[in-house]
């Protein structure tokens, strides 16, 4: 990371190396573990490329920088990295982070892919320059809502924080369900305690409760007031964005944290890339990857065969999008336009709702696939 910075969108020496961009949540208020996890994948996946080669015989550098969930940080770090002068832009998990990455990396002219972020609006209009492998969340939380139909439930509490990110979710719940005859109610989290939500749970007479808030706080309160009052046991806690995925939820929550079914972007059966990708996950971050960490591997993988046959200038790889076919770990990644969203996406990685086994919450029951 000391060599000189080249010349933006320009060709770099023979034999120098390609550097990209790569932006994760790897301090707190971000979600640590998920940026270690895209880390890991981002990390491996460039392993990979230099072991096969590199790009056109010279290796690929990752440029990390944090964000810790700042918008205004990851903005920054898109500027500095377009100074640096690299060839493009990955990574990110927090979609709100990943927008004001996105719309920087767009204005500078800087190819960006992004790993993990799903909201929708990931660009306010659309553009060539920015593409997306982790699924809408529109496609995804519709496959939740049809989960939640098929189990029965049709009165669904949501409890919310505020932010674009989740007004966006309840939004895509309650459009689905309410041709469907379902209910979405909608408790405030800045007005409500962890008690309060359970007894406005029984006042609504919900089935389910949705959190759609922040991990730790406020998620893991709500989740042991709900267990521990006997007028809510038949009450299903879900969390579609996720956090019981990851071993810090299992670790704070123990046994209250399973059975809490979340979307989770993995195929039932990985592919032999996706087998081999995950035993060295495992061994590099001394657990399970969650499904972050192969949406990381599978956005350099893109990122790599683009450069390889567009060159490592910015303005070509912006418009590759396109013509991309490559095999991830998840599955062949294609981009196209879908209705409604404005960056290149991938239709669609496999989607998976699942939740921990409460006989062994080290394990994963798939509940349903869309």
């Amino acid at each position: 990371m000391n060599t000189p910075p080249s010349s933006p969108g320009t060709e770099r020496a023979e034999g120098s190396a390609v550097r990209i961009g790569a932006l994760a949540p790897l301090t707190r208020p971000g979600w640590v573990e998920a940026g270690r996890h895209l880390l890991a994948g981002l990390e491996l996946a460039v392993h990979d490329v230099n072991d096969g080669g590199g790009i056109a015989g010279r290796p690929l550098e990752l440029v990390v920088r944090d964000t810790a969930a700042d918008p205004q940080k990851a903005a920054e770090a898109v500027d500095e990295l377009a100074h640096l002068g690299v060839a493009a832009v990955v990574g990110e998990y927090h979609s709100v982070v990943a927008r004001a990455a996105a719309a920087r990396a767009d204005a500078l002219g800087l190819p960006f892919l992004c790993s993990s972020a799903v909201l929708d609006a990931l660009t306010d209009q659309p553009t060539e320059r920015v593409a997306r492998v982790a699924p809408a969340q529109s496609h995804g939380w519709r496959i939740y809502a049809d989960f939640l139909l098929g189990a029965g439930h049709s009165r669904i509490a949501v409890a919310v924080d505020p932010s674009v990110y989740w007004a966006s979710g309840t939004r895509i719940l309650r459009d689905h369900l309410a041709p469907r005859g379902g209910t979405v109610i909608e408790l405030d989290m800045r007005a409500l305690t962890p008690t309060a939500v359970c007894d406005e749970l029984v006042a609504h007479r919900a089935t389910a409760l949705l959190l759609l808030v922040g991990h730790p706080e406020p998620a893991v309160p709500i989740v042991r007031s709900v267990r521990s009052d006997q007028r809510l046991a038949d009450v299903l806690i879900g969390a579609p964005a996720g956090q019981p995925e990851f071993a810090e939820w299992a670790a704070s929550l123990g046994g209250d944290g399973a059975a809490i079914p979340f979307l989770r972007y993995l195929p039932e059966h990985l592919s032999p890339l996706g087998a081999r990708v995950e035993k060295t996950l495992r061994e590099g971050l001394g657990a399970a990857p969650s499904f972050v960490a192969f949406e990381g591997y599978d956005t350099v993988a893109v990122l790599a065969h683009a450069l390889r046959s567009r060159g490592t200038d910015r303005a070509p790889t912006a418009v590759s999008w396109p013509l991309i076919g490559v095999e991830g770990t998840r599955g062949q990644i294609r981009f196209s336009r879908m209705p409604g969203i404005s960056v290149w996406q991938w239709a669609w990685a496999p989607v998976q709702v699942v939740d921990r086994d409460p006989a062994d919450p080290d394990r994963f029951r798939i509940l349903h696939t869309g």
